[in-house]
């Protein structure tokens, strides 16, 4: 993969930033409208808490049980080919979104959704470490800050464009009635049905999209890189696994925390909002808010790293930042007219946590997979595992929600950003384990 590389940099790499751009975009749009889903979904459905949170979990859980089978499949195929079977892969996913609505079947729908969450998998696999490998490692914080701009550009797009197509102005008072259960039986049933089936439209264009763009790809110039498993370059010749990585293996438990902390901050804002009094309507602006701030932490990134401050100190902060912010989220309390909106103080907190999010990941990611060598492949298949810290984390959320109330269920982001400090501070030094415990150079 060395000799690869070097031809990548030398070439330029104008084109294929563009391409990895674009599909960090498509990993906005499908992944940030589950923000809007699940609320939608907990009303056309009928579910509870715990139950909506099962959106995240069929979606993200992809990324545990197919990341190595991503991998084996980029080693076979190559990069190119392996975007375009998972650009195809979604396709098929949000198709099945068509007899899921005609049938108001939850099953069918988190079937999708492991769909789409598959295709994605094969994506992240692919264009995580093509983005970390496309120039110096010193600066891959700011590519990856480049590329999460993209990312969370769509984020703020998908919710309220697909409440806008799939949300009416009378939906308020629709929503009260069936909370209230105001109406029961066929009626109920019909209006259930047709809410439902409003999602059929939106996702035969979005299915329709991922597949011309996947073959679009393949007319596409984009270097294809090896998975790097016969790279011999690291300088870690005695190594016999990616577990004899020790920070690499703390990068990707970082990893599963750090999307955790993220996804909850954003899928679960629209029902915190709607504990204050705010309808759907109202409460759909707040995954947009949350990745507006995630933009200007991006913003942030480009600005500043390296020139002004190195990847591992801003990850240092950012870590830091995010405890006290979920910290506030828990003890904060005060009444807020922003927006238009009267809201709890504590919302706002949970917005601005999308600052130090932004960072975070492009921190841990050039970190977590340095000088890896031959293990380059693997070892990112293991960060993209890592990812299913987004299935696992909001259904924790959603069971402390359900018995302890929304504000409670927040103390779930203290353990994930104690790690990610920790990782920040000491866990990216540690090279071998038995460093862990009597301290490193």
């Amino acid at each position: 993969m060395t000799q690869e590389k070097t031809n990548i940099t030398k070439t330029g790499n104008l084109i294929p930033m563009f391409t990895l751009g674009m599909l960090f975009f498509i990993f906005g749009l499908v992944s940030w409208v589950n923000a809007i889903l699940i609320p939608y979904f907990k009303v056309a459905c009928e579910l509870t808490h715990t139950q909506s949170y099962l959106v995240a979990l069929a979606f993200y859980i992809a990324y545990l049980v197919m990341s190595i089978p991503a991998s084996k499949l980029l080693s076979k195929v190559g990069y190119k080919r392996g975007i375009m079977i998972g650009l195809w892969f979604m396709a098929a996913g949000t198709l099945l979104f068509i007899p899921a609505a005609y049938t108001r079947t939850y099953g069918i729908f988190l079937t999708g959704l492991f769909t789409i969450g598959t295709g994605l998998s094969i994506l992240q696999t692919a264009a995580n470490p093509y983005v970390v490998i496309i120039g110096p490692i010193e600066s891959a914080a700011r590519r990856i800050s480049i590329m999460g701009l993209c990312n969370k550009i769509a984020g703020i797009i998908a919710p309220l464009l697909f409440a806008a197509v799939i949300l009416k102005s009378s939906d308020s008072a629709l929503f009260e009635m069936i909370k209230n259960n105001a109406i029961e039986g066929a009626e109920k049933s019909a209006m259930l049905d047709e809410l439902i089936r409003r999602v059929i439209v939106p996702y035969l264009i979005l299915s329709g999209f991922l597949f011309l763009f996947g073959c679009l790809i393949r007319f596409i110039k984009l270097p294809d890189i090896t998975s790097g498993d016969s790279d011999e370059s690291s300088s870690h010749t005695d190594r016999k696994s990616i577990l004899d990585y020790p920070y690499l293996i703390m990068g990707a438990i970082a990893i599963f925390f750090h999307v955790a902390a993220q996804i909850i901050s954003i899928d679960t804002v629209i029902s915190y909002a709607e504990m204050m009094g705010l309808d759907l309507n109202e409460a759909k602006i707040f995954p947009s808010i949350t990745l507006s701030c995630a933009l200007l932490g991006y913003f942030l990134g480009i600005l500043l790293i390296p020139k002004v401050i190195s990847q591992k100190n801003m990850l240092r902060i950012v870590t830091t930042v995010g405890l006290v912010f979920s910290i506030c989220i828990l003890f904060v309390s005060g009444h807020v007219h922003l927006l238009g909106m009267d809201t709890d103080a504590s919302i706002w907190f949970l917005c601005l946590l999308g600052i130090p999010n932004a960072l975070i990941y492009a921190g841990i990611w050039p970190l977590a997979i340095h000088d890896l060598g031959k293990w380059t492949s693997r070892g990112s298949s293991l960060m993209v595992m890592a990812l299913c810290g987004n299935a696992f984390m909001p259904v924790i959320y959603g069971m402390l929600a359900d018995s302890y109330g929304l504000r409670i269920g927040y103390v779930v982001l203290i353990p994930c950003f104690l790690y990610l400090m920790f990782y920040a501070f000491y866990g990216h030094k540690v090279n071998k384990w038995s460093e862990l415990w009597k301290g490193t150079k």
